[in-house]
């Protein structure tokens, strides 16, 4: 009788390709370093299995990011989604035959007040409404529930990866002529 012999083989990992990613600032009184941008988004991806459980999958193609103030994000809630209330994250689903994962939109004034508020740090605040978007091109929702406890529960597990891999951006906020630095 032949015995089962262990494979010798290591498990087939996912292979993670290079996405391009856009960055565009456009609150005025956000810094950021673009390089710890792009890695937040190389961690998740390295990461995806272990933060989606396998259930959802990051469409291929180039990653747009857009930091705006409340009026623009705002502005962009009441064109696309009929609700003229400032919001926090607002994700646009993109077309992988066009080569575009989708956009991620999210103001930075949210994230400073609420930080500021509940005594969160603002970079891991921030960092977080960039994870949420991201949840949200893997095809996570929201809306329902169970579906907004898949989420948060996902949202964290994303976090607490960031967090050990020295994953999270620092953002720099600045409310007034005076510099505020927030991390």
């Amino acid at each position: 009788m032949k015995q089962a012999r262990a494979s010798s083989q290591t498990p087939q990992l996912p292979v993670i390709h290079r996405r391009e990613i856009e960055i565009a600032n456009r609150h005025p009184c956000l810094r950021l370093n673009r390089a710890e941008v792009r890695r937040l988004f190389a961690t998740l991806e390295r990461h995806e299995l272990e933060i989606t459980r396998g259930a959802k999958a990051m469409p291929a193609g180039v990653l747009s990011l857009v930091f705006l103030t409340d009026a623009a994000l705002a502005k962009l809630h009441a064109e696309f989604l009929d609700d003229p209330s400032s919001t926090d994250v607002i994700t646009f689903v993109g077309h992988p035959l066009l080569g575009t994962a989708g956009e991620i939109c999210v103001s930075a004034e949210t994230a400073a007040s609420y930080a500021r508020a509940h005594g969160h740090d603002f970079s891991t605040e921030l960092a977080l409404y960039l994870v949420h978007g991201w949840l949200h091109l893997a095809g996570f929702d929201d809306l329902a529930p169970a579906k907004k406890r898949a989420m948060r529960r996902a949202e964290a597990r994303a976090m607490r990866v960031l967090a050990a891999t020295d994953g999270v951006p620092t953002f720099e906020f600045r409310a007034s002529a005076k510099k505020q630095r927030f991390r």
